[in-house]
């Protein structure tokens, strides 16, 4: 194991630590000093002066690639400043970082926004631009930095992490029930009107209800879920919804749940659920795996 040659008073400066971060990663002067908001000749000579202070060889080759010594003190360096950003100052960092994620719309509104506050107080220097994506419409934020998707997690394009698991239910809004309810068991449903998306198929619900009904192939249909809760609570029918979305809908009372029976179990696992995705390597900027990590334990 290398042994860095430095004491107390030859710290390096958090410019250079930033600097070499940076051109490890991009592996480009140009970019780097882009990025920082430097010349590409500060680019260099910060990195020399960190090389100077420490007392090794960070890069080996005019590609830019790190000698052993070099992808050892990035790791410590890379541990260094993420502890450091959890602890921000307005100089430590020359710009801010930006950070392009990709999410579908109903995601967005009912998990997410709702928690951005908290996001951006804990990183302030950390721009987070929301791009939407809809892949059953082959709407793809192909520029976007991290994705969630919803799905079955069998994924070969990406690497990916599970946010959540959800459970479906039936949702309508109050006055929707009172008109055409009560639906205390399942086979009540059998007058209601069913909204229908491909996002979330009635079948696998009936399937569990012990019902041997087909697909429905009337009604209204939506490749939405925020609009087909909007549907539900204006009484257009009874939608299949995720409670994990829904909630936004059910805590303002604008839909209900509606089994009533202790033998009606209303909810069911959904075979599907929420990952963020990414293109390998993007987890070597520190701001990816910072918003990962706060993702993962908010929605947790």
């Amino acid at each position: 194991m290398a042994k860095w040659r430095m004491t107390a008073t030859r710290i390096p400066p958090i410019q250079c630590l930033l600097t070499f971060e940076a051109l490890a990663r991009l592996r480009s002067v140009t970019q780097a000093s882009e990025e920082l908001f430097v010349t590409p000749s500060a680019v260099s000579h910060r990195v020399k002066q960190l090389e100077q202070i420490i007392g090794t060889r960070l890069f080996g080759r005019a590609d830019f690639s790190l000698t052993s010594e070099g992808c050892e003190y990035l790791a410590h360096v890379r541990e260094g400043l993420a502890t450091l950003q959890k602890f921000p100052s307005s100089a430590a960092v020359p710009g801010k970082r930006k950070l392009r994620l990709a999410v579908t719309p109903t995601f967005a509104r009912s998990i997410l926004i709702p928690r951005l506050a908290e996001f951006a107080k804990a990183y302030p220097e950390i721009d987070l631009t929301l791009q939407i994506s809809i892949p059953l419409l082959d709407v793809v934020a192909e520029d976007a930095d991290l994705m969630v998707r919803f799905g079955t997690g069998r994924y070969a394009d990406v690497e990916h992490q599970l946010l959540f698991k959800d459970e479906v239910t039936p949702l309508a809004s109050p006055a929707y029930v009172r008109e055409h309810g009560p639906f205390a068991v399942a086979q009540d449903l059998e007058r209601a009107s069913l909204l229908r998306s491909p996002l979330e198929p009635w079948r696998t619900w009936f399937a569990a209800q012990h019902l041997d009904w087909p697909e429905p192939a009337e009604g209204s249909q939506f490749n939405d879920i925020g609009l087909m809760c909007d549907a539900a609570a204006a009484g257009l029918g009874v939608a299949l919804v995720r409670l994990r979305l829904g909630a936004p809908w059910l805590e303002r009372g604008a839909l209900v749940r509606l089994g009533s029976s202790p033998v009606y179990k209303d909810q069911l696992p959904s075979p599907h659920a929420h990952y963020l995705c990414w293109r390998t390597g993007i987890m070597d900027r520190w701001e990816c795996a910072a918003f990962a990590e706060w993702l993962k334990k908010s929605v947790a």
